[in-house]
């Protein structure tokens, strides 16, 4: 028989997403605080532990050593999402069979929007190479999967999927997934010839961003704009803790609410790139920090084709965009939960709640 939480309907983040932005804000509310306190459904952390798990039964025991890590290894940290040397086993040195498990594992945890992302990235790198003239130093074979504890309901555990320009970083802590710290990037952001022509991997990111910046007023933009240079990279990298905390730019309290809707269809093309109830946890949080903190915040050229970079910064998240390099033709984007980034906020409440029922020595 199932269980209530199987048997309760899946709220999708449009759902969230419109209760936040409609009347139905004490909805909205409601349904967030209970998302925070971690009521996953069950049938998702199963879910995903049953997907990790079944990668990890394909694995020899040379494979194991390269993969698998305990929970709180040092790797679970050192992320990056530039070429360079990792450990991990790359797709590379898998058998079908395991590249189809370690699919099934990054299906588990995104979106169909994230997923269709994340492996456009890794095809981007093929293409990169190709009109780079040096296919050979660009490979789309070395991308790497990690699995961080035992994959489990109740224990902490995560995982991470990482090559150039993607590090997607996941631990499940109580049956909850946080899906941060997250990378996507681009090169090319669109590409310029051959039979992939005019394709654009995080197009929607540019899009809606300058969507935004367009419907504002000039007192706005004064505000929003506020540097006419772009930074050459994300400010905030690959930071173990961010250490941008002054949020600068537009608030979306002096936004119109048709802009405000457009500045939440922007963060929701970050938040969505994850599977639902991961999605929904996040907008549940952000929302109730308020959505009127959130500000947004634009540095250089606001003519397509030229550098420029965005970023989107609350009391508990932070966006960033840039497109400088190569010709403003490289995108780097990241998305940071700044108190919860590798579920270090829940992994504080769960071990605390372990010790408070832990028995008492005398």
């Amino acid at each position: 028989m199932a269980t209530p939480a199987q048997r309760r309907p899946r709220r999708s983040v449009v759902f969230l997403l419109g209760c936040a932005l409609s009347g139905g804000v004490a909805a909205a509310a409601a349904l967030g605080a209970d998302r925070i306190e971690g009521s996953r459904d069950a049938r998702d952390a199963e879910t995903l532990a049953a997907a990790a798990e079944a990668f990890t039964a394909l694995l020899d025991e040379a494979e194991r050593e390269r993969a698998l890590r305990p929970f709180e290894h040092a790797d679970r940290f050192d992320w990056a999402f530039v070429p360079r040397s990792r450990n991990g086993l790359p797709l590379a040195d898998m058998t079908p069979d395991q590249r189809s498990a370690a699919h099934g594992l990054l299906r588990a945890t995104t979106s169909s929007q994230g997923y269709q992302k994340a492996i456009g990235i890794v095809r981007l790198e093929q293409i990169l190479g190709e009109i780079e003239g040096r296919p050979e130093r660009r490979d789309p074979e070395q991308y790497f999967f990690w699995i961080f504890g035992e994959p489990s309901v109740d224990e902490p555990w995560g995982w991470r999927f990482e090559g150039h320009h993607v590090s997607l970083s996941f631990t499940t802590v109580d049956g909850l997934t946080v899906a941060t710290p997250s990378f996507m990037g681009a090169n090319p952001a669109t590409v310029p010839t051959g039979p992939y022509a005019g394709w654009r991997v995080l197009g929607s990111e540019e899009d809606l961003a300058r969507e935004l910046l367009r419907s504002l007023d000039e007192d706005q933009r004064s505000t929003a704009v506020i540097a006419t240079e772009a930074p050459s990279d994300i400010i905030t990298g690959t930071e173990r803790e961010v250490s941008l905390t002054e949020r600068s730019g537009l608030p979306a309290s002096a936004m119109t609410e048709a802009q405000r809707e457009l500045l939440m269809r922007l963060v929701m093309e970050y938040v969505g790139n994850m599977e639902a109830s991961i999605a929904d946890a996040q907008l549940a949080k952000i929302r109730q920090a308020g959505i009127d903190e959130l500000h947004f915040a634009w540095a250089g050229s606001t003519e397509p084709g030229e550098g420029h970079y965005y970023r989107i910064h609350g009391p508990t998240v932070l966006f960033e965009y840039d497109n400088t390099q190569s010709g403003a033709n490289h995108v780097h984007s990241t998305w940071r939960d700044l108190t919860d980034d590798f579920g270090e906020d829940r992994l504080r409440r769960h071990y605390e709640e372990a010790d408070h029922h832990a028995p008492h020595r005398h």
